[in-house]
């Protein structure tokens, strides 16, 4: 079996060695539940308050701003019904057309419910306008929903200019910050968010366990019924995942000031742009996560690339859903303006702590080849070759 070179960060990270630690004592002796009044009981919920402490840290609010999720899908759905249980007579809801399919799905069910939705859309580099969110807000709006941080790009959101205005309005805010949170530096304290989501396994902790912040000036409404998390989300809490997230919180914020992920992702992209023909960075080069290069290649389908390059033990993704068989179009990059082509003949590639120099020197070796393979086997022949 060949090693791997994992670039898919952003859709799902390695379990950090010192959070297995964490957990696994856990699951097989802290079986307490933390709702109990004795000792077992006692301890499970001293474990549950420490993970909830180091997740605050890191968003930088209070700890009982903080609602422990199963994911971050939950966690998006929990804040996007809450607030509209706010005002029951508001519905129209502003997002964008570049959010993750959690927010997408949602809406469009909301939309089949009665609400209007308002989807903004991306210039070519995937920025917002400022000055068409702040026009598209109006009285009877209940909620802006957007990403911080794009998961097929990259590209950031300017979500503390957009709270100032989403303030003025006299509305309320909720951020995706899936892939955010533990890689930027997160101050929710008077930031004028009142709603923001993350999940644990894109920081290096398990998959099953997510977190909401709400700020506590906000009326809250669950989605799951129940006593836990202080009556806000039902369920006896995944102790040993949300320790796990507790102890990938408090590692990502030692880690959040390195530049050894940007340094990374810069000289890969910098060799595929030198290297490679006919590739182009997709998305702002300024504006985005420190960790994310989202490529196309002219002439080269994202689907056999995968292929190929999974082959050889690299793993990337196309930032596409694969349906019945066939790649469409990213919804992103075709938000951006770019053709069926180009979006099809993109990949990206999203780097993490636990790279190394040999997976920067192998995707650098790989990638190109990959490539003038594909190219050279194209029936048409590829436009850069042709050219």
């Amino acid at each position: 079996m060949k090693s791997v070179t994992y670039l898919d960060n952003n859709a799902t990270t390695e379990l950090a060695p010192e959070v297995l630690e964490v957990m696994v004592p856990l699951l097989r002796d802290g079986y307490g539940n933390p709702s109990s009044v004795y000792a077992l009981g006692r301890q499970a919920a001293k474990v549950l308050e420490d993970a909830r402490a180091h997740v605050s840290a890191l968003a930088g609010c209070r700890g009982d701003e903080i609602i422990f999720t199963s994911c971050g899908t939950e966690s998006i759905n929990t804040a996007v019904q809450s607030a509209l249980a706010l005002d029951p007579d508001k519905k129209h809801i502003i997002t964008t057309a570049v959010e993750h399919s959690a927010t997408i799905k949602l809406c469009e069910y909301l939309a089949q419910r009665g609400y209007e939705i308002t989807w903004l859309p991306v210039d070519s580099a995937g920025l917002l306008s400022l000055d068409q969110l702040a026009a598209a807000i109006r009285t009877d709006t209940a909620l802006v929903t957007l990403l911080w941080a794009n998961n097929e790009t990259g590209v950031l959101f300017p979500v503390h200019e957009i709270a100032e205005i989403v303030r003025k309005k006299k509305t309320l805010l909720h951020v995706d910050a899936v892939q955010a949170f533990g890689k930027l530096p997160i101050s929710l304290a008077d930031s004028g968010i009142h709603f923001l989501s993350a999940s644990g396994h894109k920081i290096h902790a398990a998959k099953g366990v997510g977190a909401l912040y709400v700020n506590r000036r906000v009326k809250f409404t669950p989605l799951l019924r129940g006593s836990q998390e202080s009556g806000r989300r039902g369920g006896t809490q995944n102790l040993a995942s949300i320790a796990g997230f507790g102890k990938a919180a408090e590692l990502a914020a030692e880690h959040i000031g390195s530049r050894q992920v940007l340094d990374w992702r810069n000289a890969f992209e910098e060799h595929m742009l030198t290297a490679v023909p006919g590739c182009t960075v997709n998305g702002d080069r300024t504006h985005r996560l420190p960790n994310t290069s989202n490529l196309s290649f002219d002439g080269v389908e994202s689907e056999g690339a995968l292929i190929l390059l999974d082959e050889e033990g690299l793993c990337c993704s196309a930032g596409s859903a694969c349906t019945s068989g066939s790649i469409h179009p990213s919804h992103v990059l075709k938000a951006m303006g770019f053709s069926n082509e180009r979006a099809r003949a993109s990949l990206r590639f999203s780097f993490g702590r636990y790279n190394s120099q040999g997976d920067l020197a192998r995707a650098c070796e790989l990638i190109p080849a990959v490539v003038a393979k594909l190219r050279a086997l194209s029936p048409a022949g590829s436009p850069v070759m042709a050219a």
